[in-house]
C-alpha cells in the first residue's frame, strides 16, 4: 500500500469520478458480460480458482485494468502491475524475483503489464520463462493488436481475450451509478443524456470525465442537445494514420461500398478525413473498388475514380 488512503480501500476526495466509480467486484463491471458473465470464459477460470496468463485486447475506456485488478482479487493472487511504457529490464527483473520469492512461500502473483505492446520483442521474450514456470500469471493489456504487435511465442501462452466498446446500455448504468454517488441527477434533458451517451464513443472512462464536469454545474438550467455541445468541447475522432484504427476504418469503408450502402460509406469516407487521412490514399483505394468490386457493372466507375485520383494529385 502507498498511502493511507489505499490501505484504508477508500479514494482521496479530491480522485477523479471515474476513479471514485472504479468496480469493486467483477459482478459490477459492465459492459463485458462475453467475458465475465455466466459461462464466460473469464468467469470459468475465476469459479475454478485457476487463473491462465491471458491478453486483454480491446479500446481505452473499457475496463482492462479493473478487470486484471479484480481477477486477483477474486482468485486470492497477489496483484503486482507495472506499466511498459515507464519500465523497463530492471524493473521486470525485480517485479520477477519478488514473484518467486512469493511462489516459494506459496502465494501466487498476478502481473498485470500495462501498454504490453510497448514492450521491444527481447523484453516480451523476457517474460517466456516466468510464465512457463508459473512464477506469474501475466495479465497483459493492449489496445493495439495483439498479432502483430506480440511475440508468437507470447500469444501460444496466453488467451487474448477482446473487450467491447461499451453500448449504450452499459454507459447509461456508469450515468446512474454516477448520479447515485453524488447523490443528484445531471442536469439534462433526456435528449441530451442521449447525445452525452453518443459522444462517450463506448469509452466508460472518457464518459465519467464528462459526467464530472457536468455535476460541476448548477442543477438550473437543465441543459438541451445544444447547451451540452457548448459546454463540452468536442471529442477528437479516434484514428491513427498507421495502426489498427486506421485498418478497421479502412475495412469498413471498403465493405460499406462493396455491400451497396451508400450512406455507411459517406460516413466512413468523413470520418477518416476528419480524423486527417491522406485525401490520396483514400482516392487510390476507391479506385481499387472500382476495379475489384464494381468493375463491369458500371464500366465508368473506374474512368471517375481514375479522374478524381489524379484531379486531386494534379492540384
Amino acid at each position: 500500500m502507498t498511502d493511507l488512503f489505499e490501505a484504508a480501500g477508500v479514494h482521496p476526495p479530491d480522485a477523479p469520478l471515474a476513479d471514485r466509480l472504479r468496480p469493486r467486484t467483477l459482478g459490477e463491471v459492465v459492459g463485458q458480460d462475453h467475458l465475465l458473465g455466466e459461462g464466460g470464459p473469464i468467469r470459468r477460470m475465476v469459479d475454478s480458482g485457476r487463473l491462465g496468463s491471458m491478453i486483454l485486447w480491446g479500446p481505452p475506456g473499457t475496463g482492462k485494468t479493473t478487470i486484471a485488478r479484480l481477477l486477483a482479487q477474486a482468485a486470492g493472487y497477489q496483484y503486482q502491475q507495472i506499466s511498459a511504457v515507464f519500465s523497463g529490464v530492471a524493473d521486470l527483473k525485480k517485479a520477477f524475483e519478488i514473484a518467486r520469492t512469493r511462489r516459494a512461500a506459496g502465494q501466487s502473483t498476478l502481473l498485470f503489464v500495462d501498454e504490453i505492446h510497448r514492450f521491444n520483442r527481447a523484453q516480451q521474450d523476457g517474460f517466456l520463462p516466468f510464465v512457463e514456470e508459473g512464477i506469474v500469471t501475466l495479465v497483459g493489456a493492449t489496445t493495439e493488436n495483439p498479432s502483430f504487435e506480440l511475440n508468437g511465442a507470447l500469444l501460444s501462452r496466453s488467451q487474448v481475450f477482446v473487450l467491447k466498446r461499451l453500448d449504450d446500455a452499459a454507459l447509461d448504468q456508469l450515468l446512474t451509478r454516477a448520479e447515485a454517488h453524488e447523490g443528484r441527477a445531471l442536469p439534462l434533458t433526456p435528449e441530451a443524456r442521449q447525445a452525452l451517451l453518443a459522444l462517450a464513443d463506448g469509452d466508460g472512462r472518457y464518459l465519467l470525465t464528462m459526467t464530472e464536469t457536468l455535476f460541476a454545474l448548477p442543477e438550473e438550467p437543465v441543459l438541451d442537445v445544444q447547451a451540452l455541445a457548448g459546454t463540452l468541447q468536442r471529442r477528437a475522432p479516434a484514428y491513427d494514420k498507421s495502426r489498427e484504427e486506421h485498418y478497421n476504418l479502412i475495412s469498413a469503408l471498403h465493405k460499406s461500398v462493396r455491400g451497396s450502402d451508400p450512406d455507411a460509406a459517406l460516413y466512413w469516407l468523413a470520418r477518416m478525413l476528419n480524423g486527417g487521412e491522406d485525401p490520396l490514399y483514400l482516392a487510390r483505394r476507391i479506385v481499387r473498388m472500382a476495379v475489384e468490386d464494381i468493375g463491369e457493372a458500371d464500366p465508368l466507375s473506374i474512368l471517375v475514380a481514375n479522374a478524381a485520383k489524379d484531379t486531386y494529385d494534379f492540384l
